[in-house]
């Protein structure tokens, strides 16, 4: 069940994932927000400008001109990105949780056929072994003599001690089968780690909040278990002690 095993450690790092996520996302509709409150600040602003002008007639009506300025563009432009990277985000949650599911349903569908040939198997022995023939009691009749009904071959392999026959061996069941799946992987699924893979088993977060992986395997930083306190991944560790350096200094 080394598949099971897998699947437990990685659905208890999922909600790290999805937290993550859902943090990503906070932060990116709340620079949204703000984008928007002073592009429409801004536009609003060009907007009374322009009645003004053509009020005084410092400006003249021509549609080609009149348009807003090119910081009110970029800021529109800004705002379409970052709406842009929030559904990125939101589609990638989703994909990893349907990842999880569909790795979940087929693995109860593997188990469901473990079961039913371990039945199966269960059934033919069960069947096998009503249907072995039992060696029938001789009793001698008055005159016969023990020796006359012994069989003459006398081996000892078919006839066990006081002339009992030896019970047949019922077969013993086979193992189950290991599961091997091959579970489909998912190009825009995003990696993590010094290995550039993605996410599995159990992960550890680095403190360093400027860290550009973030999230690292176990085994590939040498951990067994979830670190006490703070902790900090290989590359961002030399830069935390240069700056306890400094400020020792």
């Amino acid at each position: 069940m080394g598949f099971l095993e897998d699947f437990q450690a990685s659905v208890e790092a999922l909600p790290a994932m999805l937290h993550r996520n859902y943090s990503l996302m906070r932060e990116l509709d709340k620079s949204l927000q703000g984008v928007q409150t002073e592009n429409e600040q801004r536009c609003q602003q060009e907007i009374e400008d322009i009645k003004h002008g053509l009020e005084s007639g410092r400006i003249t009506y021509d549609p080609a001109k009149l348009k807003f300025s090119d910081e009110a563009i970029e800021e529109q432009k800004h705002c379409v990105r970052i709406a842009d990277e929030k559904v990125a985000l939101a589609s990638q949650t989703y994909d990893l949780v349907d990842a999880h599911i569909q790795q979940l349903d087929q693995f109860m569908r593997k188990l469901e056929d473990l079961r039913q040939e371990k039945e199966a198997a269960t059934t033919a022995a069960a069947t096998a072994a009503t249907s072995t023939p039992v060696a029938a009691t001789v009793v001698p009749s008055a005159g016969t003599s023990t020796a006359d009904i012994t069989p003459k071959s006398g081996r000892s392999g078919e006839r066990g001690r006081g002339g009992r026959k030896k019970t047949a061996k019922v077969p013993t069941e086979q193992p189950a089968p290991a599961i091997d799946l091959e579970l489909p992987v998912d190009p825009n699924e995003p990696t993590y780690c010094l290995c550039n893979q993605v996410s599995y088993g159990e992960m550890v977060a680095c403190d360093n909040s400027d860290c550009k992986i973030e999230w690292f395997h176990f085994g590939c930083v040498g951990l067994r278990e979830q670190p006490k306190g703070k902790w900090y991944c290989p590359s961002c560790i030399g830069f935390q002690k240069k700056r306890k350096g400094k400020m020792g200094s």
